[in-house]
């Protein structure tokens, strides 16, 4: 929405002046609501903003509860696209200015050195008079109002504009304006152009054995699959609109991600807030770039490489670990102090590089996150990059509601001879951790650490890590443990996003604090677990699903099976043994 003048802003055709962005996203919000696909699932609508807009601070109050209401989105989620231009100013103390569109129409599409210098002019002609409409704020006030706004209301998303279009593939063909509604495609706009990418995500616990260790000749064939699985679905989907084709066929980008991430760890025997887990990150993103981007390369010889193929980086030998080194070279001019990433790699890149650019490559870009909420829940793993959000938790959807129970920590438990009513009842009374109950050991109350439990450095050193292989995003929610006084850390949250611009991201997504995300307790009746039988995915037996409310009739389920007898050969209950079951909806 950047490119909309902002209120006040003069109207040639009129004589009159805007009443700005905010009105028309109201608009937008009512839309998203109606829009329900027959009344099954809500709208989602994400709309980004560049923090330079005249809007922008009228922009940060759209998800508050107060206030006049024909001012506020309630429903629609912001998002800030904000250039390393700002971040400077608020590390080093100086003023920003904001401009409305109409009078600096070329910012939207600038980033980098040359968005840097346009701006600077456009901020010396407001001293000479030449632009008269433009307010100039505190650049760290500016970035506490967005931190607090993001802290009260979960938005606006901070998402960096520069990091986004330095490491394109596509740089030269476009401009990415924005990311998506979760975060993690970063793929070229514009007036003839729709972007759309293909997603589809590898299951991490099903190539990790029994003992930990990587599958990586099963890994390298699973990503070789998904990517020509992938690049089938380009021709074969269905398009509502021509610029989306337009833009699909021309680039044809997809976009492999993962889940399960936190069941690997699991199965490795390693927290996620470790040394080791960051590793791991690292190491196991790598392989899956070297894999997709291999499997493109052979599609092209195969193929042909994508239409906008000439130009791009992946045709001038520049991977995405190569795009980081970009980044670091924009970022460290003048200073050397804005960039705080890793460039460790294991495998053979420049035989790759090689093949890029001998073959080409089929597709311009291959890899993005994406949440999978729904079908890690379905597959029976973790979501994506997601640390076990708790130990035991109520899960909504079509069907009802579910309780989800971690069998890795039921498993160890009853290993230990631990795993009793008791448990259960504590793992209940302290809402799914399980740092406060003594008869836990603590080697397990290290691995079983929940979201709220990590701290967020641990989350962006994983994301860092990642990021340098993909060329687009992810989709990286934050977690916070609010004061016990209310009162906001606000050097805690400046601290965090600061870490995640230093360390490379290009976006984040959700800031999840405790009073927003507590867990809706299971009735308790004579201090037992009241649940119904499990639902566990026979191959994995990873995860353990309660169902507490049925979608036939909205009743209560009671009288079945405790979680302290769930035992391997109980009866599994999913939807491959029962097509008409719902609970996977």
């Amino acid at each position: 929405w950047t490119p909309v003048r902002s209120s006040n802003a003069y109207i040639k055709g009129t004589n009159g002046l805007s009443k700005g962005v905010v009105p028309f996203l109201n608009i937008v919000n009512s839309t998203a609501v109606a829009v329900n696909q027959g009344g099954k699932r809500a709208g989602a609508v994400c709309v980004y903003l560049e923090n330079w807009h005249l809007d922008f601070e009228a922009f940060l109050d759209l998800r508050k509860n107060t206030g006049d209401d024909r001012l506020r989105t309630h429903d629609i989620n912001t998002a800030a696209w904000v250039p390393d231009l700002f971040m400077k100013r608020v590390a080093e103390g100086k003023q920003w200015t904001l401009f409305s569109p109409s009078d600096v129409p070329d910012l939207h599409d600038l980033y980098g050195k040359a968005f840097d210098r346009r701006y600077e002019e456009y901020e010396r002609q407001t001293e000479t008079g030449e632009l008269a409409l433009f307010t100039r704020v505190d650049a760290f006030q500016l970035w506490q109002k967005m931190l607090t706004a993001l802290y009260e209301t979960g938005h606006p998303w901070i998402t960096f504009k520069d990091a986004a279009n330095i490491r394109s593939p596509q740089r030269h063909v476009g401009v990415v304006h924005s990311s998506n509604l979760c975060t993690e495609i970063t793929l070229n706009t514009s007036a003839d152009e729709i972007a759309v990418c293909n997603l589809g995500s590898i299951n991490l616990a099903n190539h990790v054995d029994a003992f930990g260790n990587l599958e990586e000749d099963h890994l390298r064939e699973t990503v070789h699959l998904a990517i020509r699985m992938l690049d089938n679905v380009i021709d074969i989907n269905y398009y509502a609109v021509q610029a989306a084709e337009n833009s699909n066929l021309r680039h044809r980008p997809i976009g492999l991600g993962m889940m399960g991430f936190q069941d690997a760890l699991f199965r490795k025997r390693i927290p996620y807030s470790s040394d080791e887990a960051v590793e791991f990150a690292d190491e196991i993103t790598e392989k899956i770039s070297f894999y997709a981007i291999e499997a493109s390369a052979n599609l092209a010889k195969e193929r042909g490489a994508y239409e906008s193929f000439k130009g791009s980086l992946w045709e001038q030998g520049i991977l995405p670990i190569d795009s980081l080194k970009l980044l670091a070279q924009e970022r460290r001019e003048p200073h050397d102090d804005y960039i705080d990433v890793d460039f460790t790699t294991r495998l053979d890149w420049d035989e790759l590089r090689e093949k890029v650019q001998a073959q080409g490559i089929r597709n311009s870009n291959v890899l993005a996150i994406a949440p999978t909420a729904t079908i890690g829940l379905i597959t029976g793993v973790t979501a994506s990059i997601e640390p076990l959000f708790s130990n035991l938790y109520a899960k909504d959807n079509l069907s009802g509601t579910f309780t989800v129970l971690n069998a890795y920590l039921v498993e160890d438990l009853k290993e230990r001879g631990l795993w009793n009513d008791n448990i259960a009842t504590q793992l209940k009374r302290f809402n799914g951790q399980i740092g406060e109950i003594e008869s836990i050991p603590a080697e397990l109350k290290d691995l079983y650490r929940s979201t709220f439990e990590i701290e967020p450095r641990w989350l962006i050193d994983a994301a860092s890590r990642r990021q340098k292989w993909i060329d687009q995003s992810q989709s990286l929610n934050l977690y916070m443990e609010s004061p016990k006084n209310g009162d906001i850390d606000g050097d805690y949250v400046d601290l965090v996003y600061n870490m995640a611009w230093l360390r490379g991201l290009k976006t984040t997504y959700y800031l999840r604090t405790r009073e927003a995300s507590s867990v809706e307790r299971v009735t308790l009746e004579d201090r037992e677990l009241n649940a119904v039988q499990p639902q566990i995915l026979a191959e994995q037996n990873v995860a353990a699903a309660v169902t507490l409310q049925t979608a036939a009739n909205g009743s209560s389920a009671s009288s079945f099976a405790q979680p302290a007898l769930l035992e391997e050969d109980d009866t599994p209950l999913c939807l491959l043994e029962d097509p008409d079951c719902e609970a996977c909806q």
